[in-house]
């Protein structure tokens, strides 16, 4: 396992990461159904993994507690879903996630990094702009939602060398 990339010395070491693996899909599937109030499915988590797309698990204490995927294709990434257990959040473990999926971006040699968001997460939506994100576009009716359907804001990041080492200190 090793540790959160980042500020040295920012988070406890009884934080880590380890790639994500089909036998977490419990633990994941436990934080996914809390979390969000349209969930992915096994199926999806599942099918993802069998691709061979990057993940993490963020464990605390050994225990499953967020996890992160993208898929990376040519220069290009895209996160695909990044969550942190709902009463783990506001420590600043998401930012430290969204950092190591970007890094995993960068080590496959993206050069750009695309994400998409609910326009009513507007927390989630903070922490990308806080990280380098800016919105370019949007995805008419992209998510289901309560009243029938929602927008998606299309978000995307440039790497540029170095730009991981320069992000705001959390």
């Amino acid at each position: 396992m090793s540790a959160l990339p980042g500020e040295p010395g920012q988070l406890p070491s009884a934080i880590e990461l380890r790639p994500l693996r089909e036998s977490d899909l419990d633990a994941v599937m436990a934080i996914e159904l809390r979390a969000y109030p349209f969930p992915w499915t096994r199926g999806i988590f599942r099918d993802c993994l069998k691709a061979g797309y990057p993940s993490w698990a963020l464990l605390e204490h050994g225990l499953l507690i967020g996890y992160g995927l993208i898929s990376v294709a040519a220069d290009e990434a895209h996160i695909l879903n990044v969550c942190v257990a709902p009463e783990r959040q506001g420590r600043g473990l998401g930012r430290q996630l969204l950092r190591a999926l970007v890094q995993l971006a960068r080590e496959h040699r993206a050069g750009r990094v695309f994400l998409e968001v609910r326009p009513s997460n507007p927390g989630a939506i903070t922490l990308y702009h806080s990280e380098g994100f800016n919105e370019i576009g949007r995805r008419p009716r992209y998510y289901p939602s309560h009243d029938g359907r929602e927008d998606a804001l299309v978000m995307a990041i440039e790497l540029v060398a170095g730009d991981i080492d320069r992000m705001p200190a959390l």
